[in-house]
C-alpha cells in the first residue's frame, strides 16, 4: 500500500497504538499490540513496522510478559543494521534508548546465560560510544549486573563511574536513576542516605511512569527500621494506590505485602494477596516472581507463629490453601528460582538474599494504618505484665497478694483471687479466705454472682465479720439493680442498711463495712433515678450520696477505700446536678471527684468521670475545658482503659484539636481510635466512624492518596442506619475530592454522583446541587462531555430552585464551554453563555439584594463577559474567510470590553481580574491588526500597578505580559 491510500492507514496504525498505550497493563494490551504489528507489516512502510515493534516492546516491559519483548528487540536491531535510514530521528533515539532495557531486562530470565548478558552490555557500550552517547548508561547497566550476582566490588565501582559520568538523552530519567542509587545504599546498609536520595522522588520533584511507585514501596523496609512510622505508614497508603492497577509491578507490590508482614498488618497482607491471585503463577518475569514468592513465605510463616497455620488463605488456583500449607509451596517455589538464577549466575547471591528476605523478623508489633484491619491473633494485654517470680510462691502468699491488691483497689485484685482459688483446690481454708474469694469470683460475674455474693456474706460471718456479711449483702442488692430488678434491689437493701447502722453504732463494725454498705443503697437509688425523672428519686437518691459523705468525709486518712467511696459520692452528686439541669455544677462535681481519684492513687477511676466532664464541658462551649478532660481521662486510662473506651476518647479528642485548626493532630487521634476500635471488634461500627474522620483529616492536609484509601476503606461498613445518611454522604463527597486532586476523575464523577443520589432525598437541597456541581466538573474532566452536560444542567435547575444565581451561572458557562468541544457547537455554545449574561442582569435587576451581594454579582457579570469574549475567540472556524474571522473576533472583544467596564466599577477589589481583561482585550485588538490601541490596553495595566513591581505574583506577571504587549505593537507602528 503506498501514496494517499498507505499514510492515511499509517495515520490510523498510529492512532490505534497512542489508544492501546492508555490501555491498562497486561495480557489484552500487549495482545492488541501484536495484532497491531500484523497491520504494519500489510502496509509496506518500513517505518511503520519499526513504530509497531517499539510499540510492541513497550507494552511487553510493562508487563508480566517481560520475557517477550527480546523478541522484537532483536528484529528492529537487524532492521537498524540493514537499513538504518528507515530509522526516523525519535526511532533512532527510541532503538538506543530500549538498549537498556535489554540488557539489564536479562538478568531477570534465569535462562539467558551470564556470557550474552556481558556480551550484550559490551554491545550497548560499542553502540553508544558510535552514537556519541555518554557511558552513564552503561556503567548504571553494568552496576546492575554486578549487583545482582553479588560481585560488590564491581558493583562499587560501576556505581561511582555511573555517577561520575556526564548525564545525556541516553541517561534514565531522573526518578529511576535516584530510584535504583537509594535502592543500592539501602542494600548496603545506609538506610539514611537511600531515603536521602529518594527525598525528591517522594516530593513529587521527579516523577516517572512508574515512580514515585517504585521509590514509595522500597523506601517502606528503611523506614520502619530507621523507626519512621508515621512516614511508612503514609508512604505504604500512598504507594500501594499507585501500584495496585499496574501489573508490571510485582516487585513493588511484594514490598507492600512485605511491609504489612513486617508491622503487624498480617490481615491486611492477605487482602493484598488476594486482590493479584495472577501474581502466584506468572512466569514472564521469574525476578518478580522470586520477589512474590519470598514474601508470601514470610506472611505465611507468621501467620503459622501466631497460630494461624491451618486458616484458609488466598493462593494459587487450583486448589485450596492454608497458611502453613502455602508457606511450604511459596518456601520451595522461592529457593528454586533462586537456585536457577544462582545457577546461571555461578554464585550463590540470589538464594542468600532469598532465605535473609523470609527469615525476617516484625519490625513492629502493630502500626495501625487507618484502613479497615481484622486481628490475625488476638489483641495482646492491655496491662503490663508483672515480672514472672522466680518459683511460684506458695498459698499464703497469693493470699496476701490478693488482699493488699483488693485492700488498695488495684485493677488486677479480682485476678489474684482467682489465682488464689485455683492454688486453694483441695485445701482447707478458714472460712475469712473463703468468703474473699467468693466475694471477688462474683465481682467478676457482674449480673450473675448474686447467689455467689450471698454465700459470701454466710461466710464474712462464719468469720465473725458481720459488718462484712452485711457490705457482700449489700452489693448483691446493688447487682439486683444493675440486672433491671431496682425495686427488689431497694427491698433487699433495707434489712443490711438497717442493720448495719446499729452495729456502727454499737462500735461492732467499722467506717469502710458502713460505708460500704451506704454506697450499695445509694448505687441503687441512682439507678432509679436513672430509670425515671421522678422528683422523689432524685430527692432520696441524694440524701443517700450525702449520708455516705457525712460517714466518710474527713475519715479517710491513708485508706485508699475511703477516698475512693468520696470520690464516687462526689461524681453521683455531679450526675444528680446534671439531670437537674445545673451543668456547671455538675462540671465542677466531676472535675473534683476526678481529682479525688487521682489524688488517691486511683488514677484509672478517674477515667470515666473525665470522660463526662468532657462532654459537658463541649455543651457549655468550652473547648479548652474539653480538650483538658479528654487529655487526662487518656493518661489517667493508661495500659488499664479498655480498647473500646480508648477508641471513643480519641475520637473525640480528634473533633475537639480539628476544631482548633489542629488538622495534623486530629488524624493522629483519629487514627489511634480507628485502630482501638479494630481491637475492640468494634470496626464496622466505631472504627468507621473513626475511618470517616481520618480521611477528612488527610483531605484537608492535602494527603490525597492516603485519605482516598481510608475512606475508601470506611464506605463499605457505613450505612445510613448505624452512621447516618450525612456520614455516608460527606465520606462519597470527601472521597471524590481526593479522586479529583488524584486526576481519577471517572471515579471522582461515581463518588459524586452517588452522594448526590441519596442528597437528592433532603429536604435542603444545596448539598444536591452542589454535588451534582462537582460530579459534572469531573465528568467533563474525564472526557464524557455529553455526561457532563447533563449533570451541569441538573445542577443549574437546582441552583434556580434555591435562588442561587452564581451557581446557575457557572453551570451555564460550563455547559457552553463543554457545548464548543462538540462538532457544530458553537452556536449552541453562544445561547449558553448569552443565557448565562442574561441570568446575571436579571439578578442585578432585582432591588432586595444587599450591597455585598450586589457587589459579588457584578463580579459574577464581569467574568461571564470575559468568558463570553474567550469563547467567541476560540469559536472561529480555522477554515472560514477572513471576514467572518473578523466579525468572530471584534464581536469577542467587544465581550471583553464589556468585562473591562464592569470590573472598574468594582474598583481595586477587582484590580487582577480588569488588568486580565485588559491583557486579553489587547491580544484581541492585536490580531486585529489594531497595534495602537493594544498598546493603549498594554500601558492601562502598566498604569494600574504603577511603577513598584510590589511582591504581588499577579501583578508582576501581568506588568511582563504588558511590557512585552508594548515592545510588539511598538514594533509594528514603525
Amino acid at each position: 500500500m503506498s501514496g494517499a491510500d498507505g499514510n492515511a492507514a499509517f495515520d490510523a496504525l498510529r492512532r490505534a497504538m497512542a489508544e492501546n498505550a492508555e490501555q491498562p497493563e497486561g495480557p489484552a494490551r500487549n495482545a492488541r499490540a501484536e495484532q497491531l504489528l500484523a497491520e504494519a507489516e500489510k502496509l509496506n512502510i518500513p517505518l511503520a513496522v519499526i513504530e509497531a515493534l517499539g510499540h510492541q516492546l513497550k507494552v511487553y516491559n510493562y508487563s508480566s510478559e517481560k520475557a517477550k519483548m527480546f523478541v522484537p528487540f532483536a528484529r528492529l536491531l537487524r532492521m537498524w543494521d540493514e537499513h538504518p535510514e528507515d530509522f526516523d530521528e525519535y526511532e533512532t533515539h527510541s532503538l538506543h534508548w530500549v538498549f537498556k532495557w535489554m540488557t539489564t531486562g536479562m538478568l531477570d530470565q534465569p535462562h539467558i546465560p551470564l556470557a550474552a548478558m556481558e556480551k550484550w552490555l559490551g554491545e550497548m557500550e560499542h553502540r553508544y560510544r558510535l552514537a556519541g552517547h555518554s557511558e552513564r548508561a552503561v556503567r548504571s547497566a553494568e552496576y546492575s549486573v554486578a549487583a545482582h550476582v553479588g560481585d560488590l566490588e564491581r558493583a562499587e565501582r560501576a556505581y561511582a563511574a555511573w555517577l561520575a559520568a556526564d548525564r545525556d538523552s541516553m541517561a534514565d530519567c531522573h526518578a529511576c536513576e535516584l530510584h535504583e542509587q537509594g535502592w543500592w545504599q539501602s542494600q548496603r546498609g545506609r538506610d539514611e542516605e537511600a531515603l536521602d536520595l529518594w527525598a525528591p522522588v517522594l516530593q513529587g520533584e521527579f516523577t516517572c511512569a512508574h515512580e514515585p511507585h517504585a521509590v514509595l514501596a522500597s523506601s517502606l523496609r528503611p523506614l520502619l527500621r530507621l523507626g519512621r512510622l508515621d512516614e511508612a505508614r503514609a508512604n505504604h497508603l500512598r504507594g500501594f494506590r499507585l501500584v495496585r492497577s499496574m501489573e508490571s509491578m510485582r516487585g513493588a507490590y511484594a514490598d507492600h505485602v512485605e511491609f504489612c508482614a513486617l508491622s503487624g498488618n498480617e490481615a491486611r497482607g492477605l487482602e493484598l494477596l488476594a486482590e493479584r491471585p495472577a501474581y502466584f503463577t506468572a512466569d514472564g518475569h521469574p525476578r518478580s516472581r522470586l520477589d512474590f514468592t519470598a514474601v508470601v513465605a514470610l506472611l505465611m510463616d507468621r501467620l503459622t507463629e501466631l497460630g494461624l497455620g491451618e486458616r484458609p488463605v488466598p493462593g494459587p488456583a487450583g486448589r485450596s490453601w492454608t497458611a502453613a500449607g502455602l508457606a511450604a509451596h511459596a518456601r520451595e517455589e522461592a529457593l528454586a528460582l533462586a537456585a536457577r538464577f544462582d545457577e546461571r549466575n555461578g554464585t550463590t547471591h540470589v538464594s542468600e538474599q532469598a532465605r535473609a528476605r523470609m527469615a525476617q523478623r516484625p519490625l513492629v508489633e502493630r502500626l495501625p494504618l487507618g484502613v479497615r484491619a481484622v486481628r490475625t491473633a488476638a489483641a495482646p494485654v492491655v496491662a503490663p505484665a508483672a515480672p514472672a517470680p522466680a518459683r511460684e510462691p506458695g498459698l499464703p502468699a497469693l493470699v496476701a497478694e490478693a488482699r493488699r491488691l483488693s485492700d488498695t483497689l488495684q485493677p488486677n485484685a479480682v485476678e489474684a483471687w482467682a489465682a488464689v482459688a485455683r492454688a486453694a483446690e483441695g485445701v482447707e481454708l478458714d472460712p475469712r479466705d473463703r468468703a474473699e474469694i467468693a466475694d471477688h469470683e462474683a465481682m467478676d460475674l457482674g449480673p450473675e454472682g448474686i447467689e455467689l455474693f450471698e454465700r459470701a456474706a454466710e461466710l464474712y460471718a462464719e468469720a465473725g465479720d458481720l459488718g462484712e456479711a452485711l457490705a457482700a449483702s449489700a452489693r448483691a442488692a446493688y447487682v439486683r439493680a444493675l440486672a433491671g430488678e431496682v425495686d427488689e434491689a431497694l427491698t433487699a437493701v433495707a434489712g443490711p442498711y438497717d442493720e448495719v447502722l446499729a452495729l456502727y453504732s454499737a462500735d461492732d463494725t467499722g467506717v469502710p463495712q458502713t460505708a460500704s454498705v451506704l454506697m450499695s443503697r445509694a448505687r441503687i437509688l441512682m439507678r432509679r433515678v436513672q430509670e425515671g425523672e421522678d422528683e422523689t428519686f432524685l430527692t432520696d437518691a441524694e440524701s443517700a450520696v450525702r449520708e455516705v459523705l457525712a460517714l466518710v468525709e474527713g475519715r479517710a486518712g491513708d485508706d485508699v477505700r475511703l477516698a475512693a467511696r468520696v470520690a464516687e459520692a462526689q461524681a453521683m452528686l455531679a450526675e444528680l446536678a446534671a439531670r437537674t439541669g445545673d451543668l456547671e455544677a455538675a462540671a465542677e462535681l466531676f472535675a473534683g471527684a476526678a481529682a479525688r481519684f487521682v489524688a488517691a492513687g486511683l488514677p484509672w477511676f478517674a477515667v470515666e468521670y473525665e470522660a463526662r466532664l468532657a462532654g459537658l464541658r463541649h455543651h457549655l462551649g468550652d473547648p479548652a475545658g474539653t480538650e483538658r478532660a479528654l487529655r487526662a481521662a487518656l493518661e489517667h486510662g493508661g495500659p488499664h482503659l479498655e480498647a473500646v473506651g480508648r477508641a471513643q476518647l480519641h475520637l473525640q479528642l480528634a473533633e475537639v484539636v480539628a476544631g482548633q485548626g489542629l488538622a495534623e493532630e486530629a488524624a493522629e487521634h483519629a487514627l489511634e481510635a480507628a485502630h482501638w476500635a479494630d481491637e475492640a471488634g468494634e470496626g464496622p461500627t466505631l472504627g468507621a466512624l473513626a475511618r470517616h474522620q481520618l480521611g477528612g483529616f488527610l483531605l484537608r492536609l492535602g494527603r490525597w492518596a492516603e485519605a482516598a484509601e481510608v475512606l475508601e476503606s470506611a464506605l463499605p461498613d457505613l450505612s445510613a442506619e448505624t452512621h447516618g445518611e450525612g456520614t455516608v454522604v460527606q465520606t462519597q463527597w470527601w472521597l471524590g475530592d481526593c479522586l479529583s486532586a488524584l486526576g481519577e476523575h471517572r471515579e471522582a464523577a461515581q463518588r459524586r454522583l452517588q452522594a448526590a443520589e441519596t442528597a437528592r432525598h433532603w429536604p435542603e437541597q444545596h448539598d444536591h446541587a452542589t454535588l451534582a456541581h462537582l460530579a459534572a466538573e469531573s465528568l467533563g474532566a474525564a472526557g464524557l462531555p455529553a455526561e457532563a452536560d447533563q449533570a451541569y444542567a441538573r445542577a443549574g435547575a437546582l441552583w434556580r430552585e434555591l435562588g442561587n444565581v452564581h451557581g446557575l451561572v457557572r453551570a451555564l458557562r460550563a455547559r457552553a464551554w463543554l457545548a464548543l468541544r462538540a462538532e457544530d457547537g458553537a452556536d449552541r455554545a453562544r445561547e449558553l453563555m448569552a443565557d448565562a449574561v442574561r441570568e446575571c442582569e436579571a439578578a442585578l435587576g432585582d432591588t432586595r439584594a444587599d450591597e455585598a451581594a450586589r457587589q459579588r454579582l457584578v463580579g459574577e457579570l464581569g467574568h461571564t463577559h470575559r468568558q463570553f469574549g474567550d469563547l467567541l475567540a476560540r469559536s472561529a472556524p480555522e477554515d472560514a474567510d477572513d471576514g467572518s474571522i473578523q466579525a468572530v473576533l471584534e464581536e469577542a472583544l467587544a465581550q471583553v470590553v464589556e468585562a473591562i467596564v464592569v470590573f472598574a466599577s468594582l474598583g481595586d477589589d477587582a484590580l487582577d481580574a480588569r488588568t486580565g481583561a485588559e491583557l486579553a482585550a489587547g491580544w484581541l485588538a492585536a490580531d486585529l491588526s489594531r497595534p495602537a490601541e493594544a498598546a493603549a490596553r498594554a500601558r492601562a495595566v502598566l498604569d494600574a500597578y504603577g511603577d513598584a513591581d510590589g511582591p504581588d505574583d499577579t501583578a508582576r506577571s501581568r506588568r511582563a505580559e504588558a511590557e512585552q504587549m508594548l515592545r510588539l505593537m511598538e514594533g509594528q507602528d514603525s
